[in-house]
């Protein structure tokens, strides 16, 4: 039996399902082992990376586990690759798992499970693991799918903070439509729309249909030379999200670039605040994943500036 520390607060992911289902289960588990209501905090990569933590005890879900996490009385339940060492901090870490699959087991300890979200984890693992081989694969999809379209808060509001209640939720009904309607025109449409921010990295604009399921269909079939693809997002406070794509774990090592993070094939980042607009969010990609100028191009320029001040004055 897993001994958890009291928390003050529950962290979790806020960009898509599996940080939903965590940190409803962790504050269910909560409430079961405390008997106290713990509030729930949820961040974007960017926006986590930026909190402090003045806590002195807190659960957190669905985050890369990092040595400013490594405090008594704190756990970490998580499946991302870890880039740190746990000495003080409670780490429960399973990279197989889904971290709401991992948050589920330790509610099952407590007898806090039911068939109802027995099915709703599996779902939502086969999604965040992006299980393609998983007959259920497409389903579990629309209801990752949820959050990207109704967005963290949205949902969990909808449905009044019980999970079950997502179960065969009236809204899978318009993913499905969705999905079957608008990924083959959105497929067609974004395969022509494939702009380059490097030669590892490629921006794939979209304008219908599941984002991740098109992106996965470019690389599966290699419609273009990009190892990673790149899909931007702009919620609507201005802030853009950028969401990253790769078959062989580099999205992963791109999104560190931005200051994000995720799974080796399955990354995202938060842009600077500066950025507000999809033309300047292209721009500063290009600027952050374009090769470094090398001391002799550098002199190459200087050269060419002088040459061009002497053809001037001549």
């Amino acid at each position: 039996m897993t001994c958890l520390p009291k928390p003050e607060v529950i962290l979790t992911h806020e960009s898509d399902l599996d940080g939903l289902v965590s940190g409803l289960l962790l504050r269910r588990l909560a409430s079961a082992l405390f008997g106290a209501e713990v509030p729930l905090q949820a961040f974007h990569n960017h926006d986590w990376r930026q909190r402090g933590l003045p806590e002195k005890s807190a659960w957190v879900a669905d985050f890369s586990f990092e040595a400013r996490l490594d405090r008594p009385n704190w756990a970490v339940i998580d499946h991302h690759a870890i880039e740190a060492r746990a000495q003080r901090a409670q780490l429960i870490h399973d990279p197989t798992k889904s971290a709401g699959l991992l948050c589920y087991e330790l509610c099952q300890q407590q007898e806090l499970g039911s068939p109802e979200l027995d099915r709703l984890v599996r779902l939502s693992n086969t999604a965040d693991m992006f299980l393609v081989d998983d007959p259920e694969f497409e389903l579990a999809s629309d209801y990752a799918n949820l959050v990207k379209s109704y967005q963290f808060w949205n949902l969990i509001e909808l449905i009044e903070g019980r999970l079950e209640k997502l179960l065969d939720h009236p809204l899978l009904e318009v993913m499905a439509v969705k999905r079957r309607v608008e990924n083959p025109l959105g497929f067609n449409w974004s395969r022509e729309h494939v702009t380059a921010i490097s030669p590892q990295v490629g921006y794939v604009d979209t304008v219908v249909g599941n984002v991740n399921l098109i992106v996965h269909r470019l690389l599966t079939e290699k419609v273009t030379p990009y190892p990673v693809l790149l899909t931007l997002f702009r919620k609507g406070n201005g802030t853009i999200i950028a969401s990253l794509r790769s078959q062989n774990g580099e999205a992963l090592k791109a999104a560190e670039k931005l200051m994000g993070g995720g799974h080796p094939n399955a990354a995202g980042a938060t842009l600077p605040r500066s950025v507000r607009q999809i033309p300047d969010a292209i721009t500063f990609l290009r600027q952050t994943f374009g090769p470094a100028p090398t001391h002799e191009a550098g002199l190459n320029s200087l050269e060419n500036a002088f040459a061009a001040l002497d053809r001037a004055q001549s």
